[in-house]
């Protein structure tokens, strides 16, 4: 994995994931190896019957001779089926949906984007997350104190 959306993790809640290919040129697979990219601000939107990555910061390759220089923000065009395309692009108009792009890893030698299909979170949900996570954590830490004693470790 290179790049890992946790922000939309936190603000989203994630209804369905898809996994689709990213249309990069020579020197953006080269940063995006080199784990350069910013996946916080993005998000999908269908145009024309394509599906285009918007707002994904891929930081230009700086030993780039002879290229040239791209924007970095840039829209990418993603691979995926027309059915799915399709599929996203009536569930992300019902109110409150969008399209995150959730992780960006290599796959097979091929640059993957995971899209989730997300609805934002209030404030109120937010804090409900948090309450959640620091109880799991809280209890995580008690198993671990209750397993890590026992007899024959200095208790009888």
């Amino acid at each position: 994995m290179l790049a890992d959306n946790r922000k939309a993790r936190f603000n989203y809640a994630i209804d369905r994931k898809v996994e689709a290919g990213l249309v990069l040129t020579g020197t953006e697979i080269k940063s995006v190896r080199a784990g350069r990219t910013n996946l916080s601000d993005g998000y999908a939107k269908v145009d024309r019957g394509q599906i285009y990555l918007r707002n994904v910061h891929i930081a230009p390759w700086q030993n780039a001779v002879g290229f040239e220089e791209q924007d970095p923000t840039r829209p990418r065009k993603l691979l995926l089926h027309k059915a799915e395309i399709g599929l996203l692009a009536s569930e992300a108009q019902q109110q409150g949906y969008t399209i995150v792009p959730l992780r960006l890893y290599i796959k097979n030698g091929v640059a993957k984007v995971e899209l989730g299909l997300a609805k934002g979170r209030r404030r109120y949900d937010k804090r409900q997350v948090i309450k959640e996570r620091e109880t799991r954590r809280e209890m995580d830490a008690a198993i671990k104190r209750r397993v890590g004693r026992g007899p024959g470790r200095g208790e009888s």
